[in-house]
């Protein structure tokens, strides 16, 4: 009646045991999760719903191992290949293909044919599909955009933008003003990637995006250069704040809770931290990444959060049963109120939180929902590209050179 909550640093190396109540439902053996899920609240998120499971399964032995989310993604293929977990967190879309390919992820359409899944995580059903099949089960998605210090904003007289010439005559009041228009930290490459995915979204379409992603388009074209152009004249205005290399995501938060840059294009999950850190609702609010070409399709970024049974797993049974308590209504309401997301289950509330409120008719509203550059595009061609997009970034000037880079592995990597 106990679960062993391992934590490494590639393991964080601390143990924990969680107590819980008898309500038995039956299941006996062992369960063995990894997790990436490292920051505060996430963490503490998965070990409460893992307790709420043991709870109803006392005589089940869970062992739970928390991984650095960075590590994690080093480690993953190893530990698929070697002494496998039961439960594995991953990602959706074409995060999850170098390991189906590879065999090391389970087929489990059998579980999206129940009621469960068949009706209430319909919608989602695709992001988790490959060959016709079905490989993992989704628990959480989240909007992105941009997050902004409304008093900032009060103060010089802002509003929110709708077009990118409204974002670019707010940016230089605020640089006027002696700070930065936004934070960001490309130390860990894919926060660059956020923001080509909506200048390209918000310039050539999501159809367009996705076509691109999909290496049907050479980087060379013009229309990715027209997606760059308007990406230099945030960089040209000096928008970014300095040094943005040596940042990581976390470690650019304090440029905005100290009001010396206004906004931070990112993930929902940036709220908590920076509620934590003294921006109440009263400074803090969000806005649509504003439009740039009239005309063209809405695409919202919106990564989904998935569970995923190795192959090699030895309780398949348990792990079912688990991806079923993941999935159920109640739970994904209970977990996504305490991660600031949104669930995927039709049947589960969202929380009432005016972010979330804002991002979930945000994201019914898109003509198209990506799950996120490094998601969409296959793993090898996101490094190549996010590379690319951090260089850029610092020497726009080499723009055609990153440009015929990137086209050069797209003929490689797609072939």
């Amino acid at each position: 009646m106990r679960s062993m909550l391992k934590t490494t640093l590639a393991a964080l190396a601390t143990t924990a045991m969680i107590a819980v109540p008898a309500m038995a439902e039956g299941l006996t053996g062992d369960l063995k999760i990894f997790l990436d899920t490292s920051n505060p609240a996430p963490r503490a998120t998965m070990e409460d719903m893992i307790a709420r499971f043991q709870a109803k399964n006392p005589d089940l032995q869970i062992e739970t191992t928390i991984i650095d989310r960075e590590a994690y993604k080093t480690q993953i293929r190893n530990f698929l290949t070697a002494n496998a977990p039961d439960v594995a967190t991953w990602y959706a879309a074409n995060r999850m293909k170098p390991y189906v390919d590879a065999g090391l992820f389970d087929d489990v359409s059998d579980l999206w044919k129940e009621d469960l899944f068949a009706t209430k995580l319909a919608p989602s059903k695709a992001a988790l599909t490959l060959d016709g099949k079905q490989w993992g089960v989704p628990y959480s998605f989240y909007q992105w955009g941009i997050y902004y210090r409304q008093d900032i904003y009060k103060e010089l007289g802002l509003s929110e933008p709708k077009t990118f010439a409204d974002m670019k005559s707010n940016c230089q009041k605020i640089l006027d003003s002696g700070r930065k228009c936004f934070t960001i930290g490309t130390k860990f490459l894919w926060t660059a990637a956020g923001w080509f995915d909506y200048l390209n979204m918000r310039t050539n379409g999501f159809e367009f995006h996705i076509d691109l992603l999909q290496g049907n388009v050479p980087w060379t074209d013009d229309r990715v250069k027209a997606t760059f152009a308007n990406w230099r004249e945030l960089i040209d205005m000096g928008a970014y704040v300095d040094n943005h290399t040596s940042y990581s995501w976390q470690e650019a938060l304090p440029f905005m809770v100290k009001g010396e840059a206004a906004a931070y294009l990112m993930g929902n999950f940036a709220v908590a931290p920076l509620r934590e850190a003294g921006l109440d609702d009263s400074k803090l609010d969000f806005y649509k990444f504003p439009m740039i070409t009239e005309g063209v399709s809405d695409g919202e970024d919106a990564p989904m959060d998935t569970f995923h049974i190795p192959a090699q797993a030895k309780n398949k049974d348990n792990a079912r049963a688990f991806l079923r308590y993941v999935a159920d209504a109640e739970n994904q309401t209970i977990i996504n109120k305490q991660l600031g997301q949104l669930p995927v289950n039709a049947d589960s509330s969202v929380a009432d939180d005016k972010f979330l409120q804002e991002g979930s008719p945000m994201l019914n509203a898109a003509d198209g929902v990506a799950q996120f550059f490094d998601r969409d595009a296959p793993a090898e061609m996101a490094k190549v590209a996010m590379d690319g997009f951090q260089k850029f970034m610092v020497k726009p000037d080499q723009l055609d050179r990153i440009l015929n880079q990137l086209e050069r592995a797209r003929k490689r990597i797609y072939k």
